[in-house]
């Protein structure tokens, strides 16, 4: 009651002869409490000194170590259009097994002999090859024999020029004779004369010499005619060589272009068979495409594509499936805060949804229901949740594995093993809002001093 008056109840009433003021004033009672309260506050003090784990605690899912272990979607390379689905949603499947069957809905591919075409246009491609190299035979045939009958004309023609030089020597040395004939014939004929004035010689002897002067006259001029053609025949014989060399040079230039031009059409041909080729190999691969196919051992989880007549674009999500052989691994998340607390290899205690558990995040050897993992993977970017992926894997050195009915995707509760620190010192940290103790392992500790 509250005192709103200056008479005070006691002094004016005796409780102490009712029985229940008997019952709670009585000094037994007053012992039995102080004694209670004693032991709780030495219970309270010993609990304070007890050890207690720090640890982080976050959430996350159940996922797998390997990233080909993971759920995975089968997709298309090319675009097209479902005409037979061959498996259903939750069968099992080999890797190689076929999946559904497409058809081709793009322009270019939808002529059914579109391969043997392309065959054919290949060979007559090739043979077109061949009819250019067995041109480019011919026409170095061509050549060669051009260069040969060239050797031959000018050798020919050298032979005529050195035959031209030698009559030009033989008619210079009768030019030289008939010159000599003529100062003989005149020395004759003026001896003659003298001696037919002096009445030595007959006047026909005189018209002898004179006729004979007269034939080395003309004999010297005849001479000199014959020099100048054979000097002139000099002159034909170095033309005609030249002439030769210009004429066979035009032949074989004309020849090569044409062996080149058929070269340059047989590369041409063979960058176009090649090309075909190319193409040929590529509509053969694609042929194999409109079979999709399972990439590994699993089960199929959903037909994200259904019905029959359905299209699509290439690198589209066709179906879900599960692999079988995997190896199962946590990621949770963490503050960037506590991000300097984890290492790799760090002990964490895991709890699935679905198996219970009784977790006291202190003392993780007197929890019930927890599983024993290790860190083996921290993301060094952070997430778009704004915090860090951790990857756990099982401890191996934990007695008790995982259980074997977890499922990829299932959720999970992790507890990061830290130091161990008096509990009155965790108190105190959390009223004051500090960090859990920034430590290092003993393991890092002793890589990092070696």
């Amino acid at each position: 009651m509250l005192n709103i008056t200056k008479n005070k109840l006691h002094t004016s009433v005796d409780i102490s002869n009712y029985k229940s003021s008997k019952r709670v004033f009585h000094k037994t009672n007053y012992e039995t409490f102080n004694r209670f309260l004693i032991a709780f506050a030495i219970i309270i003090f010993v609990i304070l000194f007890l050890p207690w784990t720090q640890n982080i605690s976050s959430t996350g899912s159940v996922t797998t170590l390997r990233l080909d272990q993971r759920p995975q979607t089968v997709q298309s390379p090319i675009p097209g259009r479902i005409e037979k689905w061959f498996v259903q949603e939750g069968d099992f499947v080999k890797k190689g097994d076929t999946i559904l069957f497409i058809s081709e809905i793009k322009n270019e591919y939808l002529d059914p002999k579109l391969m043997e075409r392309t065959g054919q246009q290949i060979k007559a491609k090739s043979m077109s090859v061949t009819s250019y190299q067995e041109k480019i035979k011919a026409l170095n045939n061509q050549i060669s024999s051009l260069e040969k009958e060239r050797v031959l004309k000018l050798e020919q023609a050298k032979n005529k020029l050195i035959q031209s030089n030698l009559k030009v020597k033989s008619d210079s040395i009768d030019y030289e004779a008939a010159k000599t004939n003529i100062n003989v014939a005149q020395l004759q004929y003026d001896r003659t004369v003298t001696l037919q004035n002096e009445g030595l010689k007959a006047l026909t002897d005189v018209e002898e010499k004179r006729m004979k002067l007269q034939e080395n006259l003309a004999k010297l001029i005849s001479q000199e005619n014959k020099l100048l053609a054979s000097k002139n025949e000099i002159l034909n014989a170095a033309l005609e060589i030249n002439r030769i060399k210009a004429a066979y040079t035009d032949k074989i230039s004309k020849a090569q272009s044409e062996m080149f031009t058929a070269q340059s059409n047989q590369y041409d041909s063979e960058a176009q068979v090649t090309k075909l080729e190319n193409a040929y190999v590529n509509y053969e691969k694609r042929n194999s495409f409109y079979y999709i196919k399972a990439s590994q051992n699993g089960y199929i989880n959903k037909a994200i594509r259904a019905g029959i007549g359905e299209t699509f674009k290439e690198g589209e999500q066709l179906v879900g499936i599960m692999p079988t052989d995997y190896q199962l691994a946590v990621e949770t998340f963490v503050n960037p805060i506590d991000l300097p607390l984890i290492h790799i290899g760090e002990k964490v205690r895991i709890q699935f949804d679905g198996w219970p558990a009784i977790v006291f995040s202190g003392w993780p050897n007197a929890s019930f229901g927890t599983f024993g993992g290790k860190v083996v993977a921290i993301e060094n970017f952070i997430s778009n949740n704004g915090k860090f992926r951790i990857l756990l894997a099982p401890d191996k050195q934990d007695e008790q594995p995982w259980p074997n009915a977890i499922r990829v995707g299932s959720g999970a509760k992790t507890l990061a093993l830290l130091d161990n620190v008096p509990i009155w010192f965790e108190i105190w940290r959390k009223l004051n809002g500090f960090p859990p103790n920034y430590y290092q392992p003993k393991n890092s500790d002793s890589k990092s001093k070696k």
